[in-house]
């Protein structure tokens, strides 16, 4: 039985091709997005983001790393600005103003990961999306840092997630969410679950489960036969997500599922 919450999307037949064709064609109205990560041991998943993103066709793009990584960054990372870490190589709590300044400088932000599993760091970025109210985008390990606090996750509006299964079923677990979600459970079930949950929860979910990656929003689900896992643990897919993302904020499922 097909479901009328339900669309599959393949190469040959996109399910929103509208989405493709108003793209802005200058950079003035392509708008601006912040991509924020990194920790003394990595900013891999950033660099990429701020190459996709500007690829995708964002106006602007400016990236807030810890300054201990102030060193080692490339001057390909053109727009670096650096705020204040900890003895760890991550964000400190003293971070908060630059966070703050370059979100404010944005329409829509991007948290890519490699942020390490510092408390001080998680208690920075709890509090700054409490109080945040443009799109927020979340992916990798970004996701796994606010684990104390599932529920900001699912009941901040203008939040996309991108996420492993596994990430996926410790936030159903995190909400007590009343269903299972299983490794071995069909697709159809996985749609229905998420159906029930984004009706439930206003976030966007996108994850990757039997070579589909399904998108969620409020109780319509989207999927996309996907071969390219790879994509989504390096952070391309998400930085490509919150790039569409940032000309239809009102459409999350319609971009998200078009920059697939």
């Amino acid at each position: 039985m097909e479901h009328t919450y339900w669309q599959k999307q393949s190469v040959d037949k996109p399910l929103f091709p509208d989405i493709e064709w108003s793209k802005p064609e200058q950079k003035s109205q392509a708008g601006k997005l912040a991509i924020v990560g990194g920790n003394k041991l990595g900013f891999a998943g950033v660099a990429e983001a701020y190459k996709v993103s500007l690829e995708a066709g964002v106006g602007q793009v400016k990236v807030l790393l810890p300054d201990a990584l102030k060193k080692s960054v490339p001057h390909a990372v053109i727009d670096a600005n650096f705020a204040p870490s900890n003895t760890s190589g991550g964000f400190s709590a003293d971070a908060k103003a630059e966070l703050r300044a370059i979100s404010e400088w944005a329409d829509a932000l991007l948290i890519v990961g490699d942020l390490g599993r510092n408390s001080e760091t998680a208690v920075l970025f709890e509090q700054f999306l409490s109080d945040y109210q443009k799109p927020v985008t979340l992916t990798r390990d970004s996701v796994d840092l606010i684990k104390n606090n599932p529920k900001l996750l699912a009941e901040r509006p203008d939040t996309l997630l991108v996420l492993s299964f596994a990430q996926l079923q410790k936030l159903f677990q995190g909400v007590y969410y009343p269903k299972m979600l299983t490794f071995s459970m069909q697709l159809t079930q996985l749609v229905e679950n998420l159906h029930k949950f984004t009706i439930t929860y206003p976030v966007t979910i996108a994850t990757l489960h039997n070579d589909n990656l399904l998108v969620a929003h409020g109780g319509n689900v989207t999927t996309t036969k996907w071969q390219n896992p790879m994509a989504i643990w390096r952070g391309t897919t998400a930085a490509t997500a919150a790039s569409y993302w940032l000309w239809n904020q009102k459409k999350p499922l319609e971009a998200v599922t078009a920059s697939l």
